[in-house]
């Protein structure tokens, strides 16, 4: 074959490259105004319902409370069982398998409280959203000695009783 015979023949066209190509087209300008928010007297943060103002106070306290146990469950100073009428079965189980690996790793069994010179989580503060009726989401800041952790939970209502239906740790 003669050198004017072979020619290379592309199989595919040549397509321009994009500046932006494989990135995420963002806008870095800083945002200098508070968001907006439907924020209405009585009526804080997103709520996307109408909600009184006892009511989301009692349910900003219990919760708290409800947040607080779970934690304390995790860390083996209280059994799982004591929040099974409030929990959903899965969030319930995975509860009792937090506390089982916290406490193989602690030494301790769960459940049967650790040693009093540990420090102990505590709840910081609670922030709750009605997102529908009978629907609660909720985010706690616990503190752990100088480590902060967050807890989301989600709330329903099942034969009028608050049950928690999810329940993650960040």
């Amino acid at each position: 074959m003669s050198a004017q015979q072979a020619t290379v023949h592309p199989l595919r066209l040549a397509v321009p490259v994009a500046t932006v190509q494989g990135t995420l087209a963002l806008d870095l300008m800083p945002l200098l105004d508070p968001p907006v928010t439907n924020a209405e007297p009585g009526r804080p943060g997103c709520d996307v319902v109408p909600v009184d103002v006892r009511l989301r106070e009692r349910l900003e306290h219990w919760v708290g409370r409800y947040v607080q146990a779970s934690v304390e469950i995790v860390a083996g100073d209280r059994p799982a069982a004591q929040l099974a009428r409030w929990t959903r079965r899965d969030v319930q189980q995975d509860l009792a398998r937090r506390a089982e690996l916290v406490a193989r790793a602690g030494g301790h069994r769960p459940g049967q409280g650790r040693r009093r010179e540990l420090t102990r989580s505590q709840v910081v503060a609670v922030r709750i959203t009605f997102p529908a009726h009978g629907v609660v989401e909720a985010s706690a800041h616990v503190r752990h000695g100088e480590r902060s952790r967050a807890v989301a939970a989600r709330f329903e209502t099942f034969r009028d009783r608050w049950i928690c239906t999810a329940l993650e740790f960040c």
